[in-house]
């Protein structure tokens, strides 16, 4: 009989097709390569090509393709969140829930031992259930934010019992959209009730242990948090060395890192704020800057009149992508302009890189005011129509990394940090062991 004690167990990797989901569940893919696993990642062509440089040639995890249905709108290029205009998101959805049967033929030709896969659809688990694989969901989101969800989904009447987290009101129109019922709504609780007796999130106990248990309560599942899953930073490529090259000059903790995240672009009033704001602001910065595939933008033409010339060597601007990991690492950084996707939020943390917070949308208000509450940044505030300000978001950044009142908070991120390394892999362990014996139960050993 094949079971987990005579052979590799294969575990199926089917994350969404976002940038922030796909990342982790690749991260979470190194840990179990690490534990003799036997690991196969599941997405499109055009996501794939960024997780085979980030696997590198030493790596046994075998990457499956899935190809989705071509539209007109909707080319094998737009396969993906990353880079994807807005208006293009429902025809994404729609084309991932139809390569259903596919991703059913995937599963019988692979006849992985364990289905791993996101909280955005129930398909993938029904699919894995009729084979007689058991199904466990990866949910790479903060406890905080799914608790939270799954509140105004279940106890819409009640008030969330956690002060602390809430949105502002220019931000209750998130809230508002959790509130309404809808067919996404039943999707997401229909997948959460799917996953075998746990769930796999990404976190730990120190940070939001009294959302997870919440959920856990909420959800009748156990709360697995398999830790920040953060991966050493490597140069690979000629972009990354002039990075690192510009911030070795730089003294300690004297720059900022400034990034939205793979998914979101900023409006034309926000990008303008956020320029003259590090204007205003006395630190050096690295802003990324990222436009939708398919628009002709110049980024000279985005940037204020005579920004680079104000700047001088002070700044860097990229277009695109620039190793974050590796910026956060390094001694030169001293904060971090973040969306408060919780991808960053971990990165920061297990760098030990306070945040200044300025979340655009989705778990991002939530995931701000999670990092608020423990003390390991400050979020910039918006007006009262929601407008973000320059002269507050230079006093965010000059508060958090330059003055002697910033201390608190520059301390309890490097206490943080410490934190983590002390714990080294303990969640990791803790995962493997219930992931193990998932496998076992399956095979009648129990």
């Amino acid at each position: 009989m094949d079971t987990c004690k005579t052979k590799k167990t294969s575990v199926l990797l089917f994350p969404w097709l976002a940038y922030g989901h796909i990342s982790p569940f690749t991260d979470l893919g190194f840990q179990l390569e690490k534990r003799n696993f036997q690991v196969y990642l599941c997405s499109t062509p055009a996501n794939l090509r960024s997780i085979r440089k980030k696997l590198g040639e030493e790596s046994s995890i075998q990457l499956v393709e899935l190809h989705l249905e071509s539209l007109p709108s909707l080319p094998a290029e737009y396969h993906t969140t990353n880079g994807l205009p807005p208006y293009l998101m429902d025809t994404l959805k729609t084309a991932f829930d139809r390569a259903e049967p596919k991703f059913s033929n995937i599963l019988q030709s692979v006849k992985p031992d364990l289905l791993i896969y996101d909280f955005m659809r129930p398909w993938p688990p029904e699919a894995a259930s009729r084979l007689n694989i058991p199904a466990v969901q990866f949910i790479a989101t903060s406890s905080t934010m799914t608790s939270y969800m799954l509140h105004v989904y279940e106890r819409p009447y009640m008030k969330f019992p956690f002060s602390n987290i809430f949105y502002h009101d220019y931000e209750s129109i998130h809230g508002e959209k959790l509130k309404v019922k809808s067919v996404e709504n039943d999707l997401v609780m229909k997948s959460i009730d799917r996953s075998t007796k746990i769930i796999l999130i990404k976190g730990f106990k120190e940070m939001d242990g009294k959302y997870s248990d919440y959920l856990s309560g909420m959800s009748g599942k156990k709360i697995v948090q398999v830790g920040p899953l953060v991966q050493r930073p490597k140069c690979q490529d000629e972009d990354c060395e002039i990075i690192m090259n510009w911030l070795n000059k730089k003294e300690p903790s004297s720059t900022i890192f400034v990034s939205f995240g793979s998914e979101y672009f900023l409006s034309e009033e926000d990008f303008q704020e956020i320029a003259q704001g590090l204007l205003l602001a006395n630190v050096n910065f690295i802003w990324v800057v990222r436009f939708p595939l398919g628009e002709n933008i110049r980024l000279a033409e985005k940037l204020p009149s005579g920004f680079l010339e104000q700047v001088g060597d002070r700044g860097m601007v990229v277009e695109g992508w620039a190793p974050q990991s590796k910026i956060l690492e390094h001694s030169s950084t001293g904060g971090f302009v973040s969306h408060c996707g919780w991808n960053s939020v971990n990165e920061s943390m297990y760098f030990g890189v306070p945040i200044i917070a300025m979340p655009m949308h989705l778990d991002q208000p939530i995931n701000a005011k999670l990092v608020k509450e423990i003390g390991i940044g400050v979020e910039v505030v918006r007006d009262t129509k929601g407008k973000l300000e320059r002269e507050e978001i230079a006093a965010v950044i000059n508060h958090v990394v330059v003055e002697k009142d910033g201390e608190v908070v520059r301390k309890k991120a490097k206490e943080l940090k410490d934190n983590i390394k002390m714990r080294g892999e303990q969640e990791i362990d803790e995962m493997e062991k219930e992931l193990k014996q998932i496998c076992q139960k399956k095979d009648g050993l129990f």
